[in-house]
């Protein structure tokens, strides 16, 4: 019901799709109970992220070393600037210890791909905006994730000092993009094999690329827990490069599953908030995420330092879309649960900041970023979009 409101209004998707989390949820009516899920939950939530992970990395296009050089500047700079401006706002205005300043500092630096990709789709924004907004998210993202996920074993005292939190940042990470890109090198063998002079293997196609990417993410999450992430990424990439135009079918098919995932993940994680666990972070939360929205500003004015391609308007429009996503509340509902479950006080307080993050940035960005696009110039003219642009 979302997506059809939000096809037929031309409202951000997944902004309906959070409001209806909230109803049917905690801070609803209570109708959904993601606590019945029990363990399920968890393997359900990363290999779905998974499958939106391998889309965007599959369609993910990178053409140009202007772009290239681009994307890896503001996926650079925003790492360590964003990183550390986030982990002073949730210690200073939103009361978190420093710990977990630190853990929310990096669950903040995704921008994921789940929001980012629908937003720029239905706006029709520029293809090499819109191009480096999906790759930043698609590199950080995992980043993030991997990252949270240390430092939050860093503050229960399960790792005991940065060098052990360095060394396996860069193990997990270079860990999931070896075997993501095996992965993806076999798929696609496979796959050429399949499709090539033959147009009705598409549904086989189909099954083997969702068996290969569940079985690499459920492999990697368990030799390397979150190395699922980047290994899903790498894998969509490799695939995506390797095989070109050769599979259009296959990679619409693919797009429609990883749209009924976010779906699907977008509500349910939603549904899991209550207002006590945000209720309690005030005035002080709120100003926590409008003031990180503004730093975005001055961080992709330093990125864009030495680009010819990036003129005001297009850094105005870097900066003002930055929503956060699917893995950016898998990752604080989980690690709530792990807080609790350690004794370490400010679980809630935490999820609940994550979730006022992702509130306020898709909320404010989603019904605002179109029509900025529109008065900078920086849309394509109107085409049929189909069902892509929900």
């Amino acid at each position: 019901m979302a997506q059809l409101l939000a096809q037929l209004s031309r409202l951000p998707a997944v902004v309906l799709l959070l409001a209806v989390g909230l109803v049917i949820g905690r801070a609803g009516f209570d109708l959904v109970d993601t606590e019945a899920l029990g363990p399920v939950l968890e393997p359900l939530v990363s290999l779905l992220v998974g499958l939106i992970l391998f889309d965007g990395g599959l369609n993910l296009r990178l053409a140009g070393r202007d772009l290239q050089r681009t994307v890896v500047q503001v996926v650079l700079v925003r790492a360590v600037l964003g990183f550390l401006a986030a982990v002073l706002l949730a210690h200073l205005l939103a009361g978190l210890s420093w710990p977990l300043a630190l853990v929310f500092g990096a669950i903040a630096l995704a921008t994921g791909p789940t929001v980012v990709t629908p937003m720029v789709q239905q706006m029709r924004l520029l293809p090499s905006l819109a191009n480096v907004l999906e790759a930043e998210g698609l590199a950080l993202e995992p980043l993030g994730a991997v990252l949270a996920l240390l430092l939050l074993q860093l503050a229960i005292g399960d790792l005991g000092s940065w060098q052990e939190v360095a060394s396996r940042l860069v193990l997990r990470l270079g860990g999931g993009v070896l075997i993501g890109s095996l992965a993806g090198w076999l798929l696609s063998e496979l796959l050429r094999r399949l499709l090539q002079g033959s147009e009705v293997l598409d549904a086989l196609a189909l099954q083997l690329s969702l068996g290969v990417l569940f079985l690499l993410v459920g492999g990697c999450e368990t030799l390397l827990p979150e190395s699922g992430l980047p290994a899903a990424v790498s894998a969509g990439v490799v695939v995506g490069l390797r095989l070109e135009g050769g599979a259009s079918q296959l990679d619409e098919l693919i797009r429609q599953l990883a749209l009924l995932a976010i779906t699907v993940l977008f509500p349910l994680l939603a549904a899991d908030l209550s207002w006590s666990e945000l209720s309690p972070l005030g005035l002080g939360g709120v100003a926590c995420v409008l003031v990180l929205m503004l730093c975005r500003w001055p961080v992709i004015q330093v990125a864009g330092l030495g680009l010819p391609g990036l003129g005001w308007r297009e850094k105005l429009m870097l900066s003002w879309i930055a929503p956060r996503g699917i893995v950016t509340a898998a990752v604080a509902s989980l690690f709530a649960l792990r807080l609790d479950e350690a004794g370490v006080p400010g679980g809630g307080a935490l999820k609940g900041l994550v979730f006022l993050t992702i509130l306020l940035t898709v909320g404010i960005q989603g019904f605002t970023a179109a029509a900025l696009a529109r008065r900078l110039g920086l849309v394509e003219p109107a085409r049929d979009l189909g069902g892509a642009g929900g």
